[in-house]
């Protein structure tokens, strides 16, 4: 296996990746621009090399096989690797800074990525930030894919934390947001059982906020939200708050962003006496993943902010929520 490694060229990792993306050979061949026979002879090549079939041939295309999974997941990496060190050289040659490439849940969105890239931009005016939002295990799976430098997320049940290098980040604090005209508004902050009987734009079962506000009201010993509407989408969700009564948990710093206090707006964020906390995303990266200078100083600036203690909720303040100030999941 070690001839094997030192014999491969950037051609053959190159099939490979076609080959299990597209899984026709026919398609691979056209992607690298070569003839079908001159892709048959390669990769007959280096199976022969592997000692193995690396992809198992059925009438309607080829799937790999458990080596070729491994190898054309490290030809991912590699590819994608040696692409990223010839931008960065580009970049360096031209005067530009570079790409970075983040997911994060919406609160860490808000609350720490945004402001980083801000002050990140003072000093690289030119760096090409993109920036996805969505739920943990979407955001896990991309990184575990390569498509981002790291992830502002919490690990998902199930998946091998050994394989991430973690810094310690925040947890969030739930915020119910209704609109400016709802009957709840102005009462102060909220007992549990006021919050039933309204209908619910909510995320879907499973995902960690909706976890938290479920296990409360377990532990209220109120009933579950009987008419929900199920968003992931922050403005599906402002949207149907601005024409219905229902209501909508979101973190501390999505609330601050859309419904700011002493500031007169269409929606209004409402409190409970004892507030719900949901357990905490992290700053995580792949462990001996080779990051570029730009993503490690968003990175580090992000974490800068995680544990500034002068605002908000801080990783020092955590411990002080675990001792149970706050229901919810921890």
């Amino acid at each position: 296996m070690l001839d094997l490694l030192n014999r491969l060229q950037l051609k053959d990792y190159r099939l490979i990746q076609a080959i299990a993306e597209t899984g026709q050979l026919a398609l691979a061949a056209e992607r690298l621009s070569v003839s079908q026979p001159a892709a048959s002879r390669m990769l007959a090549g280096i199976e022969r090399l592997a000692g193995v079939p690396l992809f198992a041939r059925h009438p309607k295309g080829m799937t790999p096989t458990p080596i070729g999974e491994t190898l054309a997941r490290n030809a991912n990496g590699l590819l994608r690797s040696l692409e990223q060190t010839l931008q960065e050289t580009e970049a360096a040659i031209s005067g530009r800074a570079g790409t970075v490439r983040v997911g994060s849940v919406t609160g860490g969105a808000v609350g720490f990525v945004v402001p980083a890239i801000r002050r990140l931009k003072k000093t690289a005016p030119e760096a090409d930030i993109h920036i996805d939002v969505a739920p943990s295990d979407i955001l896990i799976a991309g990184l575990l894919r390569g498509d981002y430098d790291f992830v502002l997320s919490r690990i998902p049940p199930g998946t091998d934390a050994r394989q991430f290098a973690v810094r310690r980040g925040r947890v969030e604090v739930i915020r119910f947001l209704v609109r400016r005209s709802h009957p709840l508004v102005g009462r102060g902050p909220l007992k549990p059982e006021q919050l039933v009987g309204h209908e619910w734009v909510i995320q879907a079962p499973h995902t960690p906020m909706r976890q938290a506000v479920e296990e409360a009201f377990f532990s209220y010993g109120i009933p579950l939200p009987g008419e929900i509407v199920n968003t992931t989408s922050l403005l599906v969700m402002i949207a149907y708050l601005n024409s219905t009564d229902a209501i909508a948990p979101i973190s501390r710093e999505v609330a601050d962003l859309v419904a700011p206090a002493g500031e007169e707006s269409r929606l209004a964020a409402l409190d409970l006496e004892e507030p719900i906390i949901v357990n905490p995303y992290h700053l995580i990266s792949l462990k001996n993943q080779a990051m570029s200078p730009l993503a490690i100083r968003l990175r580090n600036l992000i974490f800068e902010g995680l544990s500034d203690t002068s605002a908000g909720t801080n990783p020092g303040q955590e411990v002080g929520i675990d001792k149970g100030h706050g229901k919810g999941i921890r």
